[in-house]
């Protein structure tokens, strides 16, 4: 069965940085795109960025564009989120996601397994 453990997560000054990292058992990783999400509290949850299968396409929400960076290591198993510049409206709990047809697709239906989530916090 395929897991997904999310790590990372914090309370983080705004303007700061962060980086999450989301590693992947019980499958072959390179098999899956993978996705970052984030929910707020009283908010759905929504697409922060994703990465195609070896990591040559990526796509963010327009919300993180420029400041957000989404990699991957195969051999590591581990997806990452790379954080940077981040203000109050960052704050959530951020989940990874594996998909094995969908191209960094921004739909949670696409996506079969879910991480457990990491809370990340943005202090003013």
């Amino acid at each position: 069965q395929v897991r997904l453990e999310e790590s990372g997560g914090g309370l983080v000054q705004a303007g700061g940085s962060r980086r999450l990292a989301c590693a992947l058992s019980g499958g072959i990783f390179s098999r899956y795109a993978m996705g970052w999400f984030r929910q707020a509290p009283g908010k759905d949850r929504q697409f922060v960025a994703g990465i195609d299968w070896d990591g040559d396409s990526t796509k963010y929400a327009d919300s993180v564009q420029g400041r957000f960076t989404i990699s991957r290591d195969n051999a590591k198993n581990t997806v990452y989120l790379r954080m940077n510049t981040l203000s109050l409206e960052d704050t959530a709990i951020y989940y990874c996601a594996a998909t094995e047809y969908y191209d960094g697709s921004p739909y949670t239906a696409h996506y079969d397994y879910w991480g457990q989530g990491t809370q990340v916090t943005v202090s003013s």
